[in-house]
């Protein structure tokens, strides 16, 4: 997300290679800590709606929070939890958790890269069309691709419906 914002925001016909970037994917820098993009991505104005919503509860901060734990073993539980040789008996409560965590975070890069690159999600159709010399359907560049609409309705839709009114708002891209 931080990479896609960062080039949509700082490339230009003057700045064609952003620097940063190319240095960070050239490996002669390296990308900013945590903190400094979770604010670069939170402050984008362009990103504001999304992270508004994002934002109305603490379901992130507790995300991040476990998923810290866990990665540094800050509990002897969260190394007893990754031992799949040992009985632990709220194992599928403990799954269902990161379920929903793995869903959320989903949800996030989903509608922030939609919000960020929006074509990135279209239909292959405006240039198939073109590809065997026929002329597209009228608007048929803001379709998006089958299986993009098919997460937007079975994911997005039900597990965060008001992110995904906010993605049918502010796109030009055909989201049903």
């Amino acid at each position: 997300m931080y990479t896609n914002l960062y080039i949509k925001n700082n490339h230009s016909i003057d700045n064609i290679v952003v620097g940063q970037i190319n240095n960070w994917v050239k490996g002669k820098e390296t990308i900013p800590e945590y903190r400094i993009i979770s604010k670069y991505i939170k402050e984008d104005d362009s990103l504001s709606s999304v992270t508004s919503l994002l934002q109305k509860d603490n379901r992130y901060k507790e995300i991040r929070d476990r998923c810290n734990d866990h990665t540094h073993y800050n509990f002897y539980h969260n190394l007893l939890d990754n031992d799949n040789e040992i009985y632990l008996k709220d194992k599928i409560e403990k799954l269902d958790v990161l379920l929903k965590d793995l869903n959320n975070i989903f949800v996030q890069h989903f509608a922030y890269i939609f919000t960020i690159n929006e074509h990135y999600l279209m239909s292959s159709d405006y240039s198939d069309y073109m590809d065997v010399g026929m002329t597209p359907p009228d608007d048929c560049q803001y379709w998006v691709a089958p299986s993009i609409q098919e997460i937007f309705n079975k994911e997005i839709k039900l597990l965060r419906p008001d992110i995904a009114e906010v993605m049918k708002s502010e796109t030009a891209m055909k989201l049903e």
